[in-house]
């Protein structure tokens, strides 16, 4: 994978004091889109972004999230989220060399101190006027580099948290961008991520990967003469059936594949396994009532229909979707509330 930012661990260290003392001259909060923009404005890599930022910082503009958004929204906006990590780990790693350092050189002043203390008791007794004013001076010199370490030290570990909480929140925003904000399950680019690191992963011995792909029957339906309100609900309520069918320590997990279809990822599975499962949300969506909120009687019940593959030796992630959806489709083609396995 080719990185955007491909600044080394040095590089990014340098980069570090421009950036931060960039993000404090503005109004803009520390977040990571805040930082990013000016990352790559300070690291000079995105020649339309410094040009704007530019002419609002010649305007002497103080600059707000909006203004920030507004520049990541038509200059960045496709970073990777991956590279974006990279650089933050990068940085928290840079500041804990730099808080150590500080440290380091706040005790040694420290210490230095109390050897002059010791000299300067020694050599006032051999001749106070003469050594008195120069070890007076010594004193406020070592006093000074200890407040300064100490400042330093402060401000880097003051640094460290502020990138430790935009570090949080891109985790944060990365995970989000793969939950479908509906039913909370993963979305289709969760799916597809989760789905390739399942297949890059041999199963043990005696074992399987395993898809099972889910589908709303007469789902059109249910929007037609209900409302799509109510057609909300139900992928609501069978995003929670899907997440309930998961058993304790799984590590199955559930994804919003498009419209009202469903797929559910069971890693290290047997075939046995996986149909009693797939047979487990069927009778459970069957089971599901769907009622009307304010007089609690039943609006509606609906049914599924399954499709599940089991991975086979050499076989790419495409290929074993399309013929865990065939299966589904048979599904339908029988009549529906079944599941079918290939």
């Amino acid at each position: 994978m080719i990185l955007r930012y491909p600044q080394s661990k040095e590089q990014t260290a340098e980069l570090l004091r421009v950036v931060l003392a960039r993000m404090g001259q503005h109004d803009a909060a520390f977040n990571p889109l805040t930082y990013t923009v000016w990352f790559e404005y300070a690291a000079g890599m995105n020649a339309q972004l410094n040009q704007a930022l530019d002419q609002l910082v010649q305007a002497h503009i103080r600059l707000t999230d909006a203004d920030l958004r507004d520049l990541y929204q038509a200059h960045i906006a496709d970073v990777d989220p991956q590279a974006m990590h990279r650089i933050g780990t990068e940085l928290q790693q840079v500041m804990a060399t730099l808080a150590d350092a500080a440290g380091s050189t706040g005790s040694n002043a420290d210490q230095f101190g109390v050897q002059l203390g010791t000299l300067a008791v020694g050599l006032q007794a051999i001749n106070n006027k003469l050594t008195a004013p120069m070890i007076l001076q010594a004193l406020e010199s070592t006093a000074l580099m200890r407040d300064s370490a100490q400042a330093l030290e402060s401000e880097i570990k003051f640094s460290q948290s502020e990138i430790g909480r935009l570090q949080s929140e891109l985790t944060r925003v990365r995970d989000e961008s793969r939950i479908d904000a509906l039913t909370q399950v993963l979305n289709r680019k969760g799916f597809d991520e989760k789905l390739a690191s399942m297949l890059a992963r041999p199963a043990p011995e005696g074992r399987l990967h395993g898809l099972i792909m889910f589908d709303i029957d007469y789902f059109k339906k249910v929007n037609d003469t209900h409302g799509h309100v109510m057609g909300d609900r139900v992928l609501q309520a069978l995003g929670e059936v899907l997440k309930s069918c998961i058993p304790p320590h799984s590590s199955a997990s559930v994804a919003r594949y498009g419209g009202e279809e469903f797929a559910m990822l069971v890693p290290a599975t047997t075939p046995d396994e996986c149909h009693k499962l797939a047979e487990l949300v069927r009778t459970r969506t069957k089971a599901l009532k769907v009622r009307d909120r304010r007089t609690q009687a039943v609006v509606l019940t609906v049914t599924i229909s399954g499709g599940m593959a089991l991975h086979q030796a050499g076989e790419d992630a495409h290929s074993l979707t399309v013929r865990a959806d065939a299966a589904l489709y048979r599904s339908k083609q029988v009549g529906r509330d079944h599941i079918t396995c290939v």
